[in-house]
């Protein structure tokens, strides 16, 4: 059976298990305040570009999306985000459960457009009654989004800008961050993404951690008081070393970023394929997940033979999402051709 429903269905990548079996017996302290964790901060700061950066480890993304929104906002505020954001559509309300409105923005393939971001907020304050509603304060993106597509380096320093014009925060969530990082032409580093967000994470569940985020907030004056906050959302995790060990390994010798690259030569790969075979690509995307239009009458079937997924349909047509990760195997991606 082929297996191409989601980029997190295996455990860890060797190299992480292998450090989690030689560090068990040791004794730390808790809380993230070991030497590995602090080693993996290092590393982070080093290859985001941001010294004094603040770097904080969590367990998963809904839980992380919680914390970082609900530590950066007043509580009369929301957070704009796509119509297709992963807090507006998968994370079960999560993000209202603790007191912030999403407020909702149009998608263009999974992204918010600077402008029409702008004339929100302009209309906004010029309803004479916006002291009654939910002010804006924050701008929530994904990076790769929910279709896999990317934001340039243009589109991040314009939305950078307007959350200074308006003063309100800029936040990235890099769940699937590894595979953007390596996608074929982007301009968007780690640099790139420290010097234009307020608060971004990345993503270590989907990119071959067992589990883990490593939320890394700029200014660390920004981060003042986020531990009891993460604390009161239950996201501070004792065992706090096994983060720390992960991201350190995540972070040694390049692994992070040939975590993404392997998945993305291989979706290129099975990209070259689809288009050769004749079918339709929803969504230009660059990134690990790829996504085809075909008719609802053929889903179940063709799912059942190559290892889709469901994403979206129509009264018409399905649209099929396969995702590839660190561990997706070539002879995988070369069977799933021969069924296409």
């Amino acid at each position: 059976m082929l297996h191409f429903e989601c980029d997190y269905m295996e455990g860890a990548h060797p190299l992480v298990l292998e450090r989690l079996a030689e560090t068990n017996l040791e004794r730390t302290a808790g809380y993230g305040d070991d030497p590995y964790s602090a080693h993996a901060r290092e590393l982070i700061r080093a290859a985001c570009g941001a010294a004094d950066a603040t770097v904080f480890f969590t367990v998963g993304g809904t839980q992380t999306n919680a914390v970082v929104i609900d530590h950066l906002l007043r509580p009369w505020q929301g957070v704009l985000a796509a119509e297709t954001g992963h807090i507006s559509v998968h994370e079960a309300g999560a993000i209202e459960a603790s007191g912030h409105k999403v407020l909702t923005l149009p998608h263009h393939d999974g992204k918010i457009d600077p402008a029409e971001a702008e004339r929100w907020i302009e209309r906004f304050y010029h309803d004479a009654n916006y002291e009654h509603m939910v002010a804006p304060g924050m701008i929530y993106l994904s990076h790769p989004t929910e279709y896999g597509t990317l934001y340039t380096r243009r589109e991040l320093e314009a939305l950078h800008a307007l959350a200074r014009r308006h003063r309100i925060a800029l936040y990235l969530d890099g769940a699937r961050l590894a595979y953007g990082l390596a996608a074929p032409g982007t301009e968007v580093t780690l640099e790139t993404i420290a010097r234009c967000c307020d608060a971004f994470y990345i993503g270590g569940t989907k990119c071959g951690a067992l589990f883990g985020e490593a939320v890394v907030i700029p200014d660390p004056e920004r981060a003042r008081y986020l531990f009891p906050v993460a604390k009161r959302h239950g996201a501070v995790l004792a065992k706090g070393r096994l983060l720390g060990v992960q991201f350190e390994t995540l972070f040694s010798d390049g692994l992070y970023h040939r975590i993404g690259a392997h998945a993305v030569a291989l979706a290129a790969k099975l990209r070259r394929a689809l288009i050769e075979k004749g079918y339709t690509l929803a969504i230009d995307s660059p990134t690990n997940q790829l996504f085809i239009t075909i008719g609802n009458d053929r889903f179940a079937d063709f799912a059942a033979r190559t290892g889709c997924a469901f994403w979206e349909a129509d009264d018409r047509r399905t649209i099929a999402r396969f995702a590839l990760g660190w561990a997706t195997a070539e002879e995988e991606v070369d069977e799933l051709i021969r069924r296409l």
